[in-house]
């Protein structure tokens, strides 16, 4: 007796790279998976959570470097819930944040497959927090902006000049190629002195971590060769973390005796 095919598609988020940030949620749905469709992730060792007999397809996108284009991955899915049943959609931090995830679950939805959802801790503020960045405190930071660097057009979003006007905290992510042009926004908001914290790889055992201002940063990045994936933190509350602290205590004296 053939055995019947129960389609299902779940859409898990694999949190900022550090596998034991994984919920535990998400593992039991790569426990029970039959397909898994995962992403660039910063950490393969989240996908031995799924059965050894579970197919695994990567789909992920890199710079310059597509496995897939989006309607293929949409479609992959689709036809590996048909076939196999249990399909496990993995996405780096949380699908919903820049990741496509209410895409992917709406056409999945159109061929009548039910659909889950297992958020992931984002990168947004796990990301800063791995550095003692609290991206809100009080008296410091009421709010804080999470931002795309780069458009589906390619291109800086517009948001960042708006938020290069606030007090909030603003958190860039795949903005390491616009660098210069996020740094001009600011500078022309007189904000050079503006504390910055470029994260890149966060909480993996590769992060590499450089701090400065606005008006600094830039050769701080050049010096250390900071590059992609990194995330983008503007904002007092990176001079308000215990594990950058010395640092601007360090560079104000420095511009005291200036």
């Amino acid at each position: 007796m053939l055995k019947t095919i129960k389609p299902k598609v779940t859409l898990v988020g694999a949190g900022p790279g550090d596998p034991d940030l994984l919920t535990l949620k998400a593992v039991k749905a790569l426990a029970e998976a039959n397909v898994v469709l995962y992403d660039a992730l910063a950490n393969d060792e989240i996908l031995a959570h799924a059965p050894k007999n579970a197919i695994r397809i990567f789909v992920g996108k890199k710079i310059g470097n597509h496995a897939y284009t989006q309607d293929e991955i949409n479609q992959l899915t689709v036809d590996n819930a048909l076939t196999y049943g249990n399909v496990v959609r993995l996405k780096g931090g949380d699908p919903f944040i820049f990741g496509r995830g209410s895409e992917e679950i709406e056409f999945v939805e159109s061929f009548g497959i039910p659909t889950f959802v297992v958020p992931g801790i984002s990168s947004v503020v796990a990301v800063p927090a791995s550095q003692g960045i609290s991206i809100t405190k009080r008296g410091v930071s009421e709010s804080f902006w999470a931002i795309t660097g780069t458009t589906s057009d390619r291109k800086l979003s517009s948001d960042v000049a708006l938020a290069a006007q606030s007090s909030a905290t603003v958190v860039i992510l795949m903005g390491m190629h616009k660098l210069p042009q996020i740094i001009n926004l600011f500078q022309k908001e007189n904000k050079g002195n503006l504390p910055v914290a470029i994260i890149q790889n966060g909480t993996t055992a590769e992060e590499k971590v450089g701090v400065g201002t606005v008006d600094s940063i830039l050769d701080i990045v050049k010096e250390q060769r900071l590059s992609s994936p990194a995330i983008i933190v503007l904002g007092e509350v990176v001079r308000e973390s215990n594990k950058l602290k010395g640092f601007y205590e360090e560079f104000l004296s420095k511009e005291i005796v200036r």
